[in-house]
């Protein structure tokens, strides 16, 4: 071979081993991850978990559109939907789908091929996904926000407040999986403080027209409202309607108190919210979903409204505001 000939192949060799790494850098920039997602709920009601989704996705080294892609569905409450777009990301091909809110039992029992990470506000062993929060069932995994045993800490907070408080109505959801175990905790709690408490079912709108109007009837001394999607959704319905008749509200997540609760104490959401993305690394990067184990949130907060309490001519105690992580003036 002649001397030009043999530098022209190794000028050629080193320029295929130079372009190798680039078509393969190239490749996977055109190729971002792809994850579905699918609320059960509307765009705007799915907007804070989204974003604090993206973010915590972002920490964890993906960003869109370079290297991630995020194709959401919403059901607009339409859960019957949600099967349906469970097919379409499984047409899609999509490495995993995170759904949060009622869609969530959904998505797990519906049969697919591809891992799911989920935010549930409910219990995933009474909802029948996870034998146990440590072996999680469907190839599926995620956080649960209840905490039942909080729902005791909500009922001490408001006797601190309200020493002479022996009467509290309390409206909560049948169809929210693990409720049971919540009205067990505040029962107990209840007995220990020498209240008594009425339970109001409150499934739909309908059902929760009929508990305020016997609420209204026979006034309590106070409202607690279990921490879930539906009470969220009407929570300035319900806020109005015990202000209007002087009802302190004690509740589960700050949104409430936002919306004019007394007080609020559980699980910082946002922080939760984040905490999916963990679990999505995990999957992507080869773990399954029955390796790990669901997680309950750890960092809590206490939210309190003196608005609220200056209004309904309640005095916080200065050591209830002194340990609030947040006061609404």
């Amino acid at each position: 071979m002649r001397r030009r000939e043999f530098i022209a192949v190794l000028a050629g060799g080193a320029a295929e081993a130079w372009a190798a790494p680039l078509r393969i850098a190239s490749a996977q920039k055109a190729s971002p991850t792809h994850i579905g997602f699918i609320s059960g709920i509307d765009e705007r009601g799915a907007g804070d978990f989204l974003a604090a989704l993206r973010d915590g996705l972002s920490a964890e080294g993906y960003r869109e559109p370079d290297t991630l892609y995020l194709d959401a569905h919403y059901a607009d409450n339409a859960i019957e939907r949600v099967p349906t777009f469970v097919a379409e990301l499984e047409q899609r091909r999509v490495a995993l789908i995170v759904t949060h809110a009622a869609a969530t039992p959904v998505v797990v029992k519906t049969p697919r091929k591809v891992p799911v990470v989920y935010e549930y506000s409910a219990d995933p062993v009474a909802a029948g996904i996870a034998a146990d929060l440590a072996h999680p069932l469907f190839d599926a995994t995620g956080i649960t926000l209840m905490r039942a045993e909080l729902n005791g800490r909500r009922l001490e907070l408001l006797h601190e407040i309200m020493p002479d408080v022996h009467r509290v109505a309390v409206i909560a959801n049948p169809l929210h999986a693990g409720e049971k175990g919540e009205q067990d905790n505040l029962e107990t709690k209840a007995k220990d403080l020498g209240i008594d408490i009425r339970f109001f079912a409150t499934p739909n709108r309908a059902e929760l027209d009929r508990a305020l109007d016997a609420i209204g009837v026979d006034p309590p001394q106070a409202l607690v409202a279990f921490s879930e999607g539906f009470v969220v959704e009407n929570r300035e319905y319900i806020v109005n309607f015990a202000m209007s008749r002087r009802l302190p509200v004690v509740s589960g997540w700050a949104v409430m108190a936002k919306a004019g609760a007394l007080l609020t104490y559980g699980p910082r959401l946002i922080e939760t919210y984040r905490r999916t993305a963990y679990f999505v690394d995990r999957i992507l990067k080869g773990a399954r979903p029955a390796e790990l184990p669901i997680e309950q949130p750890t960092a809590l907060e206490l939210v309190i409204n003196l608005q609220s309490a200056r209004t309904l001519g309640i005095i916080i105690p200065p050591a209830v505001v002194a340990g609030a992580d947040r006061v609404i003036e």
